[in-house]
């Protein structure tokens, strides 16, 4: 099982994640240009969305460490590097990225990667706490929505085309996907 500290120390040239002490390698040397363009895109709405307010959005790569008991480097053994991710609570933010769950995450699937989004971190978000956690499927041109209710997750019905999604955690931020989706070619 590998820690925080240990990954601290790997000269490598690929993204990896931690999560639980495993580490996962990128299922490909760069993210396809969709889910580029489909990040790039909600990124930059969260940003315009939340000027002059108190959360930020940072978009990968972007460490978040996810502690269990202790904020010491040796005793995290998940980090990862969400697409695009809305912390609210500024105390998390550090030089090294954000320690503590985000507020709200987003997660763009790719060919291979399915699993890792969809078991894994899954996971992961739901125990540290992550109030939103957002998964587009790119070929599909679709959004779910996982709300964290009473520590567990609640999924959304399937949004797509002609759906206008709302955040319950980032207060007003909304998504028309007909709109959105036709930005994407």
């Amino acid at each position: 099982m590998y820690s925080y500290a240990d990954y601290l120390t790997w000269e490598i040239d690929e993204m990896v994640e931690l999560i639980k002490g495993k580490v996962f390698r990128s299922a490909t040397a760069a993210p396809r240009r969709k889910h580029q363009e489909i990040a790039g895109l909600l990124y930059s709405r969260f940003l315009v969305f939340l000027e002059g307010k108190n959360c930020k959005v940072f978009i990968a790569p972007f460490e978040v460490r996810l502690p269990n008991k202790s904020r010491k480097n040796e005793d995290i053994f998940t980090v990862v590097q969400p697409d695009v991710c809305v912390v609210c609570d500024r105390t998390k933010l550090d030089d090294a990225g954000c320690i503590g769950a985000p507020d709200l995450i987003v997660e763009v699937l790719s060919p291979g990667n399915n699993k890792k989004e969809l078991r894994n971190k899954y996971e992961v978000y739901e125990e540290s706490g992550v109030k939103e956690y957002w998964v587009i499927q790119p070929g599909q041109e679709t959004l779910l929505i996982y709300t964290l209710t009473d520590g567990k997750y609640v999924p959304s019905r399937l949004f797509t085309h002609g759906d206008i999604v709302k955040s319950e955690c980032i207060a007003g931020f909304e998504v028309d996907l007909e709109e959105f989706f036709e930005k994407i070619d």
